[in-house]
C-alpha cells in the first residue's frame, strides 16, 4: 500500500530515566518505514558522535557504557536525548527523554525527642531528597518498626505516627532512607511515655494538617491529618468545592490520614480535614491543595495526505493534558516557520499549507509538551504531479482602471495547452492572510478579466492557474497593483440663520464621507461671480459660523470634502437674511441680559399663564351660559307683565319680584335636572293664544288704560300656566284666574 509504505514512524521512543553513577545506560529507539532509514542521536539538540563512552547499537538504541554525572572535562551525561530517523520521504524526531543521575542528599529534617503522656499521640518525621524518591523505613531500638501494629502508621514522606501511646512504646527511633544511589540513616530521637491516661477535657486540636502536593496521574497521594483531644476527636475529610471524594482508590491510614491511589486529574482540588468532638459541633479544620498533572497525549493525530499541486493541505493535531500542552510543528525535523502560504490556527492545532508545490512535500510532526511530559506524532504530505499538465500562465499584468476596478491580463502557458479547460484568477488583498484569498473562473479562450467591487487606495495581488481535467498547472508569477484613490462623497449641508448678519453651516459626520482630509467652505453674494474662501476646516469639524453678512441680499454657500486625490463634489445652499430683518423691526430685540436673568423663572411663568388662560375660558363659558338663560327669564318676565292686568306700581313691582323668584326657583330646578332651555321649548311653554290675548287685553283696559305714548304690540301669555307665590310672611289667597294677590305688595323701590 503506497500510503503505508511511505510512512516513517517510531515504534519505540526513548523514555525518561534515572541513571546510576558509573553504571551503563541504554536508550531505546526503533523505527519502521521504507528503507534505507538512517538513525542518529542528539543530546540537548547537539548531534552525538560515536565514541568509546556512547555509541549506537545495531537496532538504533544508544548505549552509554559508564554514566557520569560530571566528567573530568566538566561535561555531563545528564540531559535531554532524542533520536532522529530519516529516509528519502523525510525526517522525524522522537520525543525528548530526560536523563538524570541517581542522587541522595543528606537528611534535612531529623526526628526529635518527645515526651507524651499515656494515651496521647506521638509523631516523628524525617525528610531527605533523592532521585529516585528514597524509600524511608523506621527503626525502634535499631530494629524495624512492627508495621502490623495498628497503632503505628508509616506515611510515604517519612512520617511515623503512634496513637494510643503505652509505656512499651518508649524507646529510641530513627529512619533509614534508601534508593539506587545510596542508603542513609537519620539521627536518633527518644520517645518517653509519661504518667497515666488523663481524664481532663481537652478541645480537639489538629497537630499536623495536609500539605500542598503536586503529583502526576497514576501516582499515590497521602494527605496527613493527626488530631488530639479528650475525648478523642473524630477525623473526617471533605472537598472545599463540595464535590464528593468518592470511594474508589480511597483509603484511610491510621486514625485520619487520607490516601488516594491511582490519581487522575479529577482528584485535583482543596481537601479539608476536620477534627470533631464526639456528639457536638465543636470542630477544628485544616486544608491542603492537591494538584494532579497529566502528561500531554493526543486526542487526534495528524494523518498523512496526498494533494495535487496548487491545492491546500490541512493537518490537525489535538492534544490534552494538565496543564494544557503547547503544540509545536516540525518539518523534516526542523522547527516549521510560518509564511504567507503556511499558517497555524487554533492554538497551533491546525496546520494549513496553501497553494502547495513540490517543495512542500515532507514529513510534518506535531510535538505536544507540558511540565508533566511530551509526545509526538507525524504525518507526510505527498504532492501529486501529473505528467503533461500545462505550464504556468505567462506575462501576467494588472492595470488599474478606477478606484474600484483592476483589469488583469495574461498569456497562455508555453507547453501542454491543448487540454486546458479554463483559468482561475486568484485575488487577495496584499495585506490579508492567504486564507482570505478568493477566485474567479475564466473561460479558456479569455485572457483578461475585469475585477470589480474593489476598495479604493488598496493593494491587491493576483496570480493565474490553468486547469485541465487531470489537474492544475503551477501558479503564475504574482503581480501586485493598487486601485486608484477616490475623492470624498458630497456632504449634506444645512444652513441656519443666527441673526440678521450671521448664519451657521452644518453638515453630516465625516465618517459617512470615506477617506478625506477635511472640508472647504465657500460663500458669496448671488449677484457676484467671486467666492469668499475657501475656508479650510479639519475633518472632525461639522459646523461653521459665517458672520458680517449683508442682510439685504441673498447668499450662496458651498461646501465640499477633499483628500489627497482631489476635491469631492460640492453641495450648494442659498440663504436670505431679509425675513430676519423684517421680524426684528416688527419685534424689537429683547433685553437678552434680562431674559437670561429671568430664564430660571420662565417655566413658572408658563404654568401661571396656562392657569390664567384656563380660568378665563371657564368664566367665558359661564358668562355665555348664564347670559343666555338670563335673556330667557327676562323675556318671560316681560311677557308676564304685559299679560297681567295693570295694577298700581307698588303692586306691579311686588308681582315682578314674585315672578322673578318663581322663575329663579324654576330655573334652579331645571339646572338640577341638567336640562337646557332653547327657543323651541320657550314657544312650547308660552304659546300665543289670540282669544286669551283679547280677553286679557280687555281686562287690562278695564283696570288700567295704557299710556298714550305706549305703541308696543303686546302678546299675552296665559297666566294659568304659572304657579305664582308671594314671598310674604303670611300666605294670601290667589285671584280666581291665578293673577296677582288680593293685597298689594310694597313697592320694589321702597325701603
Amino acid at each position: 500500500d503506497f500510503g503505508h509504505s511511505s510512512e516513517l514512524a517510531f515504534v519505540v521512543e526513548p523514555s525518561d530515566d534515572i541513571a546510576v553513577q558509573e553504571q551503563p545506560l541504554i536508550l531505546y529507539c526503533q523505527v519502521e518505514g521504507i528503507q534505507p532509514i538512517t538513525i542518529t542521536w542528539r543530546k540537548n539538540g547537539v548531534m552525538i558522535v560515536d565514541s568509546e563512552n556512547a555509541f549506537m547499537l545495531a537496532n538504533g538504541s544508544l548505549y552509554v557504557s559508564r554514566f557520569q554525572r560530571v566528567r573530568g572535562d566538566g561535561s555531563s551525561d545528564e540531559g535531554e536525548y532524542d533520536c532522529m530517523a530519516q529516509n528519502h520521504y523525510g525526517l522525524v524526531v522522537s520525543r525528548k527523554a530526560k536523563i538524570q543521575a541517581a542522587t541522595m542528599s543528606d537528611f534535612h529534617i531529623h526526628p526529635q525527642n518527645a515526651v507524651v503522656e499515656e494515651g496521647g499521640v506521638a509523631r516523628f518525621q524525617c525528610q531527605i531528597h533523592g532521585l529516585p524518591e528514597p524509600v524511608i523505613l523506621w527503626q525502634k531500638n535499631r530494629m524495624p518498626v512492627n508495621t502490623d501494629n495498628e497503632r503505628y502508621t508509616l506515611l510515604p514522606k517519612g512520617v511515623l505516627q503512634i496513637t494510643g501511646l503505652r509505656a512499651e512504646d518508649s524507646g529510641i527511633f530513627h529512619c533509614v532512607a534508601t534508593n539506587i544511589a545510596n542508603v542513609k540513616f537519620s539521627r536518633e530521637a527518644r520517645l518517653t511515655v509519661s504518667g497515666s491516661h488523663s481524664t481532663v477535657y481537652k478541645d480537639p486540636m489538629i497537630l499536623v494538617g495536609p500539605e500542598n502536593l503536586t503529583l502526576t496521574v497514576h501516582q499515590t497521594a497521602v494527605l496527613e491529618c493527626i488530631a488530639t483531644g479528650n475525648p478523642r476527636p473524630i477525623v473526617s475529610w471533605s472537598r472545599l468545592d463540595g464535590r464528593p471524594i468518592g470511594v474508589e482508590g480511597i483509603q484511610v491510614l491510621g486514625t485520619g490520614n487520607l490516601m488516594i491511589s491511582d490519581l487522575t486529574v479529577q482528584h485535583s482540588g482543596i481537601y479539608v480535614c476536620a477534627a470533631n468532638k464526639p456528639g457536638t459541633r465543636v470542630r477544628r479544620t485544616a486544608q491542603g491543595r492537591l494538584v494532579v498533572q497529566a502528561p500531554a497525549e493526543f486526542v487526534q493525530h495528524p494523518q498523512s495526505i496526498s494533494r495535487p499541486v496548487g491545492t491546500t493541505a490541512i493537518f490537525t493535531c489535538v492534544a490534552q493534558g494538565e496543564p494544557p500542552p503547547q503544540i509545536t510543528w516540525l518539518r523534516n525535523g526542523q522547527i516549521l516557520e510560518t509564511s504567507d502560504h503556511i499558517k497555524l490556527k487554533n492554538n497551533n492545532s491546525t496546520l494549513s499549507i496553501y497553494g502547495i508545490n513540490q517543495a512542500d512535500e515532507a514529513i510534518y510532526q506535531c510535538i505536544a509538551e507540558n511540565s508533566a511530559g511530551s509526545t509526538q506524532a507525524s504525518a507526510r504530505l505527498t504532492v501529486l504531479w501529473a505528467d503533461g499538465l500545462p505550464g504556468p500562465p505567462q506575462s501576467v499584468k494588472a492595470e488599474t482602471v478606477s478606484a474600484t476596478t483592476i483589469q488583469v491580463s495574461w498569456k497562455e502557458p508555453l507547453q501542454n495547452t491543448k487540454e486546458i479547460i479554463g483559468y482561475v484568477l486568484h485575488i487577495r488583498k496584499a495585506a490579508d492572510p492567504v486564507e482570505m484569498e478568493y477566485q474567479e473562473a475564466v473561460s479558456k479562450s479569455t485572457f483578461q478579466q475585469l475585477v470589480t467591487d474593489l476598495e479604493p487606495s488598496t493593494s491587491y495581488s493576483f496570480y493565474i492557474k490553468a486547469y485541465t481535467s487531470r489537474g492544475a498547472s503551477k501558479a503564475s508569477e504574482v503581480t501586485v497593483v493598487s486601485t486608484l484613490g477616490e475623492v470624498p462623497a458630497m456632504p449634506s449641508l444645512f444652513i441656519k440663520v443666527i441673526n440678521s448678519t450671521a448664519v451657521q453651516a452644518t453638515w453630516e459626520p465625516s465618517i459617512k464621507l470615506g477617506q478625506h482630509e477635511g472640508f472647504k467652505l465657500y460663500y458669496r453674494k448671488v449677484h457676484l461671480s467671486q467666492y469668499t474662501g475657501p475656508v479650510l476646516l479639519p475633518s472632525n469639524v461639522t459646523a461653521y459660523n459665517i458672520t458680517h453678512l449683508d442682510a439685504s441680499v441673498v447668499y450662496e454657500v458651498k461646501l465640499l470634502a477633499y483628500n489627497q486625490h482631489g476635491d469631492g463634489n460640492s453641495t450648494v445652499r442659498f440663504v436670505s437674511l431679509r425675513e430676519t430683518v423684517e421680524r426684528t423691526v416688527l419685534n424689537p430685540p429683547c433685553d437678552c441680559m434680562k431674559d437670561e436673568q429671568n430664564n430660571k423663572t420662565s417655566t413658572t411663568g408658563i404654568i401661571i399663564g396656562i392657569h390664567i388662560g384656563v380660568t378665563c375660558i371657564i368664566f367665558c363659558v359661564l358668562f355665555l351660559m348664564f347670559g343666555y338663560r338670563g335673556r330667557l327669564l327676562m323675556c318671560k318676565n316681560v311677557q308676564e307683565q304685559l299679560s297681567t292686568p295693570q295694577i298700581p306700581r307698588s303692586q306691579r313691582s311686588a308681582t315682578g319680584l314674585v315672578l322673578n323668584g318663581a322663575a329663579r326657583r324654576d330655573r334652579d330646578d331645571r339646572d338640577l335636572n341638567g336640562k337646557q332651555l332653547d327657543m323651541n321649548e320657550l314657544e312650547r311653554l308660552f304659546p300665543a293664544s289670540p282669544s286669551q290675548e283679547q280677553q286679557d287685553k280687555g281686562r287690562t283696559v278695564a283696570h288700567s288704560p295704557p299710556a298714550p305714548h305706549d305703541d308696543t304690540q303686546i302678546s299675552t301669555l296665559p297666566l294659568d300656566e304659572f304657579s305664582i307665590i308671594e314671598e310674604q310672611p303670611d300666605p294670601l289667597p290667589k285671584s280666581p284666574h291665578g293673577g296677582s294677590p288680593a293685597a298689594p305688595a310694597p313697592d320694589a323701590n321702597e325701603g
